[in-house]
């Protein structure tokens, strides 16, 4: 017989996915329906309601795993990183990104990387970004929600 607390940690490797609604948000407006209150509420392109796992799938699909791949989660820096199919995709979307996190994920040499836009700790994050993966993984494919 199975406790309670053995339950919640076991794991038959069976995942149930439903489909929903797009995780982004319906960004697309004529000029005309812009003013400035508008144009500064629309910072984020997600839905707020979304998890990082509905984001996680969503990109797994147009990337091209499969929803049967292996998922690893691990920590780098508090930050919660994806690892699917055993780097080809790495995707992390935490607040607070900084270069360190960015360059561990970089040295793991995926695939594919994807962040959240909203997600980097800073300016110079998103500066540096691009150059952190020419340097560490030329070969990466970066995406930015």
């Amino acid at each position: 017989m199975i406790t309670n607390s053995e339950y919640k940690t076991f794991d038959i490797g069976f995942r149930v996915l439903k489909l929903d609604s797009s995780n982004m948000e319906d960004i697309y407006y004529s000029p005309a329906e812009y003013n400035q209150q508008t144009l500064f509420a629309k910072t984020e392109s997600v839905k707020s309601d979304r998890t990082s796992e509905d984001l996680l799938f969503q990109v797994m699909l147009e990337l091209g795993a499969t929803l049967d791949s292996k998922i690893e989660q691990i920590e780098i820096k508090g930050k919660t990183i994806y690892n699917v199919a055993t780097n080809y995709l790495v995707a992390c979307f935490d607040n607070e990104i900084d270069d360190s996190v960015v360059t561990a994920i970089a040295k793991m040499q995926p695939q594919y990387a994807v962040f959240r836009d909203s997600s980097m700790a800073d300016d110079s994050t998103v500066t540096n970004f691009e150059q952190i993966f020419k340097t560490y993984s030329p070969n990466t494919v970066t995406k930015v929600l």
